[in-house]
């Protein structure tokens, strides 16, 4: 903290000293607020100095409030998916979070969001027939809300042609998409499926040699907010006497801090 002067005023060293400040840009209307953690999407901003009409200006101050982005998340699996019969759907599931930001994977195959807003939606299928002939299949999304069933969501489908069987060998396919989709705090996606053959499925492939390569990931999902720049993501929503709310995306990150500024 700088020098204050009392109201009735001071010495000349003590006025020299408050001008030289301010004119230096130091001044006793600055603070560090770290964002609350635990998924949530404000933190209280305690000050005394701040009224109703304060202008609060937000910098990033650490690392973590520097990386900040919107919401994200990468998520695939590494085991086999099989159809048991051709008049079911099968819902995709994924084992592994390579990352995540506002985005979870739930139960293996929820994909939810902690945000509202604007998503875009990935997937990447590796897709297997050991049947002699070609063989289809089919991709849609579903979107359910907190703890209730998910619904198959219009226009969403799509139909993959699989190869058939060639010399002992499984046909493949990749079967990738990308759908923008609005969704509410608490949504989440789903991804189903159905073959018209038992033998079309989804594969995992381990690491192979000659030439040496990595593992096939049977599913790959990403989820994307379709986001203004990162220092928008971040902002004061409610502000009184001595305190300010402080509304951001939903944030599971420590010592995610914020440097700000107080004028008037």
């Amino acid at each position: 903290m700088f020098r204050v002067l009392p109201y009735q005023g001071g010495d000349p060293r003590q006025i020299s000293e408050v001008v030289n400040n301010l004119m230096n840009g130091k001044s006793n209307n600055t603070g560090t607020i770290t964002l609350a953690t635990g998924n949530a999407t404000t933190t209280t901003l305690y000050d005394e100095r701040i009224s109703v009409d304060t202008k609060i200006v937000l910098i990033p101050f650490s690392d973590a409030a520097e990386a900040d982005s919107a919401p994200y998340g990468a998520f695939q699996d590494t085991t086999d998916q099989n159809a048991t019969t051709t008049s079911n759907e099968y819902i995709i599931s994924c084992n592994t979070t390579d990352y995540s930001n506002g985005v979870v994977l739930e139960s293996t195959n929820k994909f939810r969001v902690r945000n509202y807003g604007i998503y875009n939606i990935q997937f990447s299928i590796q897709f297997a027939n050991a049947d002699v002939q070609i063989q289809d299949v089919d991709v849609w999304f579903k979107k359910g809300s907190g703890g209730g069933a998910a619904s198959n969501i219009a226009g969403s489908n799509s139909k993959f042609s699989v190869p058939e069987s060639h010399g002992g060998t499984d046909g493949h396919l990749i079967a990738a998409l990308n759908f923008f989709l609005e969704l509410q705090a608490d949504d989440y996606i789903q991804l189903a499926w159905a073959s018209t053959d038992t033998d079309c499925g989804i594969e995992h492939l381990a690491a192979q040699t000659s030439p040496t390569r990595p593992s096939t990931p049977s599913v790959i999902v990403t989820v994307n907010y379709i986001a203004p720049a990162a220092y928008s993501n971040i902002y004061v929503s409610a502000q009184q006497a001595g305190q300010a709310t402080i509304t951001h995306f939903s944030n599971a990150t420590s010592n995610k801090t914020y440097a700000y500024i107080l004028v008037g």
